[in-house]
C-alpha cells in the first residue's frame, strides 16, 4: 500500500485517494477531450475555409502557447500553496470549453475553442503532477505516477470508442458528440471537488519568483533538463508513427489500429515500469524509456516497409512513450527544493514543449523533403547522445 507523509501530520494510509483520485479525473478527462478532438481533424475540414494548413496553424500555437504557460501555473503553485485551486480551475476550463466546438462555424471558431483548452491544461498540469508527487514518499513516487498515465491514456483509448459508437450505431452526429463530451468532463470536476485533498505543505519562508526559479535550476536539476532537452528534440510526435504505418501500406481503415497498439503499450508498461523505478531507480529506467525508442527508430531506419514491421514499431513507440511520461515526471521532485516543485513541473514542461516543438518542425521536414530513414537517423542522433549523458548523469552521481 501507498503511503501518504505530509508536515506536521502522522503517518496514515491514505495516499492511494489522491492518487487514483486524480488517475480517474485524468480518465474522464481523456474520454471527454478524445471523444472530441478524434473527430476535430474531420470537423475543420468540413467548416468553410477550412485547411490542412489551418488544422497544423492550430494545433501547433495551441500546444506550443499550452507549454509556455506551464511555467506561470507551476509558479503560481508555489506562490500561494494551493495546488487544488489551480488543478480545479485548469479542468473546468477545459471541459466548459469543449463542447463549444459544436456552435462553430468557421476555422477562428475552433481555434479559440481549442487555445482555450490548452490554456486550461496548462493550468491544471504543473499543479496536478505537484500535488500527486506531494501525496507520496520518494519511495513510491514512480508506482503513483504509473497508475495515473496508465489511467489517464485510457481514457485516451475509451474516448475514441466512445465517439465512434455513437456516430455509428446511435446515427449522432459530430457536433452532438462534441455536447455529449459534456458528461465524463462533468464527471471528473465532481471528483476534483468531492474526492481530491490538498496535501501540500506550508512554505519554510516568502517565496520571491525570481529567487525561486533561480533555486531551482541551480544544482544537478539543471543537468537533468539538459538531458531532457536534448532527447526531446528528437522525441517525435505519434502522428509520425500513423504516417510511418500509412507508408507502409496499411489501409486508412485500419490506421486507428495502429494509434490502439501505441496506446495500449502505453498502458501496458507504464504502472510496471513505475514500480521498477522505484525499485532501481527512476534514472536508469530514464535510459531504458530512451533505449526502446531508440529500437523504434532503428526499426524505421533498417526494415523494409511492410504492415507487421510499422505495427512493431507503433508497439516499440507506445512503451518507450509509455515509460517516459511515468518516469520522468516522477523524477522530477528529488532534485529540487520541495517548496518549489510547482516551479520545478513548470520549467520542466517549458523545457520539453520547445524541444518537442522542434522536434515536430525537423523531422516533419526531414521525413518530407528526403524520407523517413532521414528523419529517423537524426532521432537516433539525439536518442543516443541524451543515453551518453544520463549514464554520466548516473556515474557522476554515484
Amino acid at each position: 500500500m501507498l503511503k501518504l507523509e505530509t508536515e506536521n501530520k502522522p503517518v496514515v494510509t491514505t495516499s492511494r485517494r489522491n492518487i487514483l483520485a486524480l488517475g480517474f479525473v485524468s480518465f474522464f478527462t481523456d474520454i471527454s477531450s478524445e471523444m472530441a478532438f478524434s473527430l476535430l481533424p474531420a470537423f475543420l475540414l468540413s467548416l468553410p475555409g477550412g485547411s490542412i494548413v489551418l488544422l497544423g496553424f492550430i494545433e501547433g500555437t495551441s500546444e506550443a502557447l499550452s507549454y509556455v504557460l506551464r511555467a506561470v501555473s507551476g509558479i503560481f503553485s508555489d506562490k500561494f500553496r494551493k495546488r487544488k485551486m489551480l488543478v480545479l480551475a485548469g479542468y473546468s476550463l477545459s471541459n466548459a470549453v469543449k463542447p463549444f466546438f459544436a456552435l462553430a462555424r468557421g476555422p477562428l471558431d475552433v481555434f479559440a475553442v481549442r487555445v482555450t483548452d490548452r490554456i486550461g491544461k496548462a493550468v491544471r498540469t504543473p499543479p496536478r503532477d505537484a500535488l500527486l508527487s506531494e501525496s507520496v514518499s520518494e519511495k513510491r513516487r514512480g508506482t503513483a505516477f504509473g497508475v495515473h498515465r496508465a489511467l489517464d491514456q485510457a481514457g485516451a483509448i475509451v474516448g475514441p470508442v466512445l465517439a465512434s459508437t455513437v456516430l455509428v450505431v446511435f446515427g449522432f452526429t459530430i457536433r452532438d458528440v462534441f455536447w455529449l463530451s459534456v458528461i465524463p468532463g462533468a464527471i471528473a470536476l465532481v471528483i476534483v471537488v468531492f474526492v481530491v485533498r490538498e496535501r501540500i505543505s506550508e512554505s519554510d519562508g516568502e517565496f520571491k519568483l525570481l529567487a525561486g526559479v533561480k533555486t531551482v535550476l541551480q544544482g544537478r536539476f539543471s543537468l537533468l533538463l539538459v538531458i531532457v532537452g536534448i532527447f526531446s528534440l528528437g522525441a517525435f510526435n505519434f502522428s509520425f508513427i500513423l504516417l510511418n504505418a500509412q507508408q507502409a501500406g496499411i489501409a486508412e481503415s485500419f490506421i486507428p489500429l495502429v494509434y490502439a497498439a501505441v496506446n495500449g503499450a502505453h498502458v501496458a508498461v507504464a504502472i510496471p515500469a513505475g514500480v521498477l523505478s522505484d525499485k532501481v531507480g527512476k534514472e536508469k529506467i530514464i535510459v531504458l524509456g530512451y533505449g526502446v525508442f531508440l529500437i523504434s527508430l532503428i526499426l524505421i531506419f533498417m526494415l523494409p516497409l511492410n504492415g507487421f514491421d510499422a505495427l512493431l514499431v507503433a508497439v516499440f513507440y507506445g512503451a518507450y512513450f509509455g515509460i517516459i511520461e511515468t518516469v520522468q515526471r516522477a523524477l522530477v521532485p528529488k532534485y529540487v527544493d520541495r517548496n518549489l516543485v510547482g516551479t520545478a513541473y513548470g520549467i520542466y514542461y517549458l523545457v520539453v514543449g520547445s524541444a518537442f516543438f522542434v522536434s515536430n518542425a525537423v523531422v516533419g521536414s526531414l521525413w518530407d523533403y528526403i524520407g523517413s530513414s532521414t528523419a529517423a537517423a537524426y532521432s537516433i542522433i539525439t536518442s543516443t547522445i541524451a543515453i551518453a549523458f544520463m549514464i554520466l548523469f548516473l556515474r557522476r552521481k554515484k
